[in-house]
């Protein structure tokens, strides 16, 4: 292919994905382009859809999968700054995946592969040799073997989940960092208090809602309560409602709704903030044709709840689901324990290398939690086995594959970033 022709690829792809969204709000595309074209890692995080129409394209490969292990519930995004931590609802800190607005059911190397090569571009950002980012993708995948092989044999050489207890270095401080953050900080940033009860501060990108737009939103958070596990009454109670904009690449053009509730006793310091935000057709559903995918979800806020479920052990107690308007809506709590890893802060190989293989671990521990041993039927069979079976003893053919397709595509991914910024700056993104 041509550069030419690429180029005109590219505006094809991403114009099926975000035209119509582009019509609707094209300042909002304007800051999120305008954020991609800052590097070709910015430009990878926001043009997943150009990842999949790849993986189905030019860069469509099936080695390593078969019928089974090509229809195992997957991330959707998984990139190297898509992980952080959280509370679980054991009431345990976990550094893990996060981010599952893209989550689905499709191969499982496609999750392993769009991760690879995120990895080679922030190697190459950091000014990493080859040599280096082959040893940390390599690293990756032994360790998502190593990991998945031990779930698999159901004895202890699985190391588990990532927590104060079993991390070091870079990971356990972004845990001891989260272990500081508290309810009462969150709130005190995020809220005023007035009359003696909490209110939302007035912000940018935060705007107050008629009575029209809240009685609205209430609605769907009642019909958002029947999703969850049971919480008492007094967490039923909404004291403000606030309209967000401009949160994340991803969501560019799409509206978010904040909620203070009622803690689970009058005082202040526990009250809780929930995001509602309208979920969208995750970019890798346009390439999986299967009619019992596309049929189990009620809407996208439903499959994007039910997939953070599937995907995440013990996952937040205030995950949930509604409609909003006839758009699926995304329900969950804004944590007080949310701190993302900072790339910033690592920079030698030794230190990505202990990352790096961290992450492999959290990658094998998500794909092994959505199977037959979860509440969910969508995948009726044990993927870790299912996984460790078509690899078979091929591990090191495994690892080469995931090295090469680094690489390869790292290089693809930043000539690509150059011309969609041609692209952008000489106005041939339609509606822009």
């Amino acid at each position: 292919m041509t550069t030419q022709q690429r180029s005109a690829h590219v505006l094809d792809v991403l114009t099926t994905e975000f035209g119509d969204a582009i019509r609707r709000d094209p300042a909002a595309f304007r800051r999120k382009f305008r954020k991609m074209a800052a590097s070709p890692f910015a430009f990878y995080r926001g043009s997943a859809c150009l990842f999949y129409a790849d993986m189905t394209g030019a860069f469509a490969d099936e080695a390593f999968l078969d019928a089974r292990t090509s229809r195992v519930w997957i991330h959707g995004d998984l990139h190297a700054e898509n992980f952080g931590t959280y509370m679980n609802a054991s009431g345990v800190l976990v550094f893990n995946v996060n981010d599952f607005d893209e989550a689905y059911v499709g191969p499982y190397t496609w999750d392993l592969k769009r991760f690879a090569a995120s990895v080679a571009l922030i190697g190459y950002a950091k000014a990493l040799s080859d040599e280096t980012i082959s040893e940390l993708v390599t690293g990756f995948a032994r360790a998502y073997l190593a990991e998945l092989n031990g779930i698999a044999r159901g004895g202890d050489e699985a190391i588990g989940s990532l927590t104060l207890a079993t991390t070091t270095g870079v990971l356990h401080r972004v845990l001891q960092i989260a272990r500081l953050n508290t309810r009462v900080a969150l709130l005190d940033r995020e809220t005023t208090v007035e009359n003696y009860d909490r209110r939302f501060a007035a912000m940018e990108g935060r705007f107050p809602v008629g009575e029209e737009t809240r009685e609205a939103v209430e609605a769907a958070f009642l019909d958002y309560l029947t999703t969850l596990p049971a919480v008492s009454e007094v967490e039923h109670q909404i004291k403000d409602v606030t309209l967000r904009t401009g949160v994340g690449i991803g969501s560019a053009g799409l509206p978010s709704y904040n909620l203070l509730l009622e803690g689970h006793t009058e005082a202040l310091e526990n009250d809780v903030i929930l995001y509602m935000k309208q979920a969208q057709v995750p970019a890798v559903a346009r390439h999986i044709a299967d009619e019992r995918v596309h049929g189990y979800f009620e809407h996208q806020g439903h499959r994007t709840a039910e997939s953070q479920r599937a995907l995440q052990a013990y996952a937040d107690p205030w995950l949930g689901y509604t409609t909003l308007g006839g758009a699926g809506q995304l329900v969950a709590e804004v944590s007080p324990y949310a701190a993302d890893l900072d790339w910033g802060e690592v920079n030698e190989p030794e230190e990505f290398a202990s990352v790096i293989g961290d992450l492999g671990r959290a990658v094998a521990r998500m794909h092994s939690v959505a199977d037959d041993e979860s509440s969910h039927d969508l995948v009726d069979f044990s993927t870790e086995e299912a996984i460790v079976a078509v690899i078979g003893g091929d591990g090191d053919g495994f690892t080469e594959m995931l090295v090469r397709f680094a690489h390869a595509y790292g290089a693809r991914a930043r000539t690509d970033h150059q011309l969609f910024v041609d692209l952008f700056r000489n106005g041939r993104l339609p509606g822009l």
